[in-house]
């Protein structure tokens, strides 16, 4: 298949696509954060330099591209040229692969398309929160002696000065 566009066009289409801080991924941060999410942004001492992460839940988000990670490839596979099949089999083997690297490091991994995020944000921030969450309740802190984490509104604390000194 015959390139359409001058290679100064097609540079300048290819530079215009980015691979952080997406709209579909603004979007999806900016309603994690509205719930009250905390999170790190492209940690690259994880394998594939997550999108989002969430360090205590050990939760790695991926925000992925309909075209570069091979959504529903097997409608389209056929009208790709050879070097771009071999380029977007290859992601999604990469893919694949940290995500297994990361499973065996113990983190979670949530991969989300773009068109999931950008028809329906809150859905996707359901489904993330729902995960950090369940995740986070599980969490051993070492300074927790073998106690779980109780959740952000449930903290184990010592007794209160009142409690402490018998006092109602």
């Amino acid at each position: 298949m015959t390139d359409n566009l001058t290679p100064p066009q097609r540079s300048y289409a290819m530079s215009r696509v980015h691979s952080k801080d997406t709209r579909p991924e603004l979007l999806l941060r900016k309603s994690l954060f509205g719930r009250g999410l905390r999170f790190r942004k492209h940690v690259r001492t994880l394998p594939g330099t997550p999108d989002i992460v969430f360090p205590a839940a050990r939760v790695a988000v991926f925000v992925d591209g309909e075209f570069w990670h091979g959504y529903q490839l097997s409608r389209w596979r056929s009208k790709l040229s050879d070097w771009w099949l071999t380029k977007i089999e290859g992601n999604v083997a990469r893919d694949q692969r940290l995500r297994t690297q990361l499973r065996q490091q113990g983190w979670t991994v949530v991969r989300l398309w773009q068109r999931q995020i950008i028809a329906n944000t809150d859905r996707a921030a359901d489904r993330v929160e729902a995960v950090v969450r369940h995740h986070r309740s599980r969490v051993v802190h070492p300074h927790c002696s073998g106690v779980t984490n109780l959740g952000q509104n449930q903290r184990r604390r010592g007794p209160t000065a009142d409690q402490a000194t018998g006092d109602p």
